[in-house]
């Protein structure tokens, strides 16, 4: 007889825990990244990567509140901002989504913004950086937990002026420095930030050029670099044009002290190294999001060193790949910090319905270390002119050495001193 109830026990036990699983709701988040075309390889794709890692893991730690699982409704952008439009049309109409988040290229995020602002759709905004996205826009739905285009410009100009005996001159106002940059909303917002930042510190501007990013042939601008013969380029590009860029300075026999990147393509040092060679990529620098890896652990809340270190783990295991590029953090910090928020509005709002999101996106205040990115999230108000950037978000300098992603800037996140100028084995090395 007690053998018979101890079986009708464990079986009801497992029908209660099954009803459970079974009674949760399902919360179904648009997934929106450019999969294909030229911006999947510098980055959407590890961005997408990361976003579905963060959204598997949160669901298996019982999801939100316990009462949603998160379903992705996976959406490919094609590195075309009419399709782009057209999906998030889709997703929003169709696929009836309160949410879509991804978003690589600053060309898709500048006419989507709006889009999903009128449609009462939360966007989330995982690694598109332009400023215009937001700046004086007075969008309502819309959150960016990734650092602005700006934050980029001003960074490498930082980074130079804090350098500047490095590169043999007394003063920051003795550096000379060339802009170039594609021409679209994130070249451009990166570029006014570059030369907004020499300007303060007086530095020589000896060239400033954009260019379409799809441009076939830049050796006119790599012959122009080299009759202005700067100290350093600040650079901004997407993936195919960066290659094409460094593969003809090469070429041509440029010079230079230092080739500092902006994010995208610059991001994953990997795959520029496959296609140009660790000769060309060795010591170049990019301006982005701290790779997990890179994250001092030390300063983080000790449960987000474990979730670190599972992410890294389960995209090794899937992807071979024991450093993922930033993009693939950023990716998978800001999904965390969504899913962080979703169970905020549900925990004290109840349904996720993109008013209830918005309400706590507006009211969360994640602090200093307490996010898988480093840094934290707080949201300016709608009243700013940034509303819905993370103030508390912040990119670094890294370098590539050697085969290996090292932080040469700001001091309290560096962990190697820079290689400035270009050492003698760098072909762009000034002899």
């Amino acid at each position: 007889m007690k053998k018979i109830m101890v079986a009708v026990l464990i079986v009801f036990l497992v029908f209660v825990l099954q009803s459970s699983a079974w009674a949760k709701e399902k919360l179904r988040v648009g997934v929106l990244y450019s999969l294909t075309g030229s911006f999947a390889l510098a980055g959407a794709e590890a961005g997408y990567r990361g976003s579905l890692l963060a959204m598997d893991m949160w669901n298996e730690k019982g999801g939100i509140q316990n009462k949603y699982e998160l379903v992705p409704v996976t959406s490919d952008a094609q590195s075309n901002p009419d399709v782009a439009i057209r999906e998030a049309e889709r997703l929003i109409h169709v696929e009836k989504v309160p949410i879509i988040t991804g978003i690589y290229s600053s060309g898709i995020g500048v006419p989507l913004a709006p889009i999903c602002d009128k449609n009462k759709t939360i966007l989330w905004i995982q690694i598109a950086i332009s400023d215009k996205v937001v700046e004086g826009r007075n969008l309502q739905y819309v959150f960016r937990p990734q650092p602005m285009g700006s934050q980029w410009g001003q960074s490498s100009v930082e980074f130079l002026k804090d350098n500047s005996s490095l590169l043999g001159v007394k003063d920051p106002g003795q550096i000379k420095v060339a802009v170039i940059y594609e021409d679209g909303p994130y070249g451009m917002s990166v570029s006014v930030a570059n030369l907004e930042r020499a300007g303060k510190y007086g530095m020589k501007v000896v060239m400033k050029e954009g260019y379409d990013h799809k441009a076939k042939d830049l050796s006119s601008m790599v012959l122009k670099l080299k009759a202005a013969a700067p100290d350093a380029i600040l650079h901004t590009g997407y993936y195919p044009d960066i290659v094409l860029f460094l593969r003809q300075a090469r070429e041509l026999g440029f010079k230079t002290k230092a080739i500092i990147g902006h994010g995208a393509g610059y991001a994953n040092f990997p795959n520029l190294e496959k296609s140009l060679g660790r000769e060309i990529m060795n010591y170049i620098y990019n301006v982005d999001n701290a790779p997990a890896q890179n994250l001092d652990q030390k300063k983080l809340r000790k449960d987000m060193g474990l979730v670190i270190n599972e992410f890294l783990k389960r995209y090794n295991d899937k992807y071979k790949e024991a450093s993922p590029p930033a993009h693939a953090t950023m990716g998978f910090g800001h999904t965390w910090m969504l899913m962080e928020t979703l169970d905020f509005a549900v925990k004290k709002y109840g349904a996720p319905t993109p008013d209830n999101i918005r309400k706590a996106a507006l009211e969360i205040d994640i602090l200093e270390g307490a996010s898988p990115s480093g840094y934290g999230m707080k949201f300016n108000p709608p009243d700013h002119k940034f509303a819905g950037q993370n103030a508390r978000s912040y990119p670094v300098l890294m370098q590539w050495i050697d085969g290996n992603v090292q932080v040469v800037w700001p001091g309290a996140m560096k962990s190697v001193e820079p290689r400035l100028p270009f050492p003698a084995a760098s072909p762009f090395a000034v002899k």
